[in-house]
């Protein structure tokens, strides 16, 4: 059922929103059988039982996930923020290691640096570079504003792998 949903999402790609949403039939149809088996399976089995559990989280969020039967610029996936996420997660053993909570905090700062220039189309190396270049040549802190990302200028000069 989920297979035949994304292969109607991959056909619709591109399309106008008119057409994708015309399109969306299919995947109304597979959503409304997921929520059909769902009330089904429920009364089934023990409300107790793991399933159960699984199922009523998907069952109470039912407005948000057919949402996209109607609105045809939503997407059926997220793998666009997993794709961003995913550097975070593989290095997720490695924070254990930061060393203190300051430490967490700190990678998470450079995180944020990092995240914010890839997204301006700017090259993190780069930047980071030369604002701490310039930090450490003595850089006034009141002239900080000529180091933000919107003031700072550095030819764009990395690939987004």
């Amino acid at each position: 059922m989920i297979d035949v949903m994304h292969e109607a999402e991959e056909l619709g790609r591109g399309l106008p929103l008119a057409e994708r949403l015309d399109r969306r039939w299919v995947v109304r149809v597979g959503v409304n059988g997921f929520f059909n088996w769902a009330e089904d399976t429920m009364r089934r089995i023990s409300s107790k039982a793991a399933l159960a559990d699984a199922i009523n989280y998907a069952v109470k969020r039912r407005e948000v996930l057919t949402r996209l039967c109607d609105d045809a610029r939503l997407k059926a996936d997220n793998n666009r923020a997993e794709n961003c996420l995913r550097p975070v997660a593989l290095g997720r053993k490695n924070y254990l290691f930061a060393g203190s909570d300051k430490g967490g905090e700190r990678a998470a700062a450079i995180y944020t640096l990092i995240q914010t220039a890839r997204l301006n189309f700017v090259d993190p190396e780069a930047r980071l570079r030369d604002v701490l270049t310039r930090i450490v040549d003595g850089h006034p802190a009141t002239r900080v504003g000529a180091v933000m990302l919107e003031h700072w200028s550095e030819p764009i000069s990395f690939s987004s792998g």
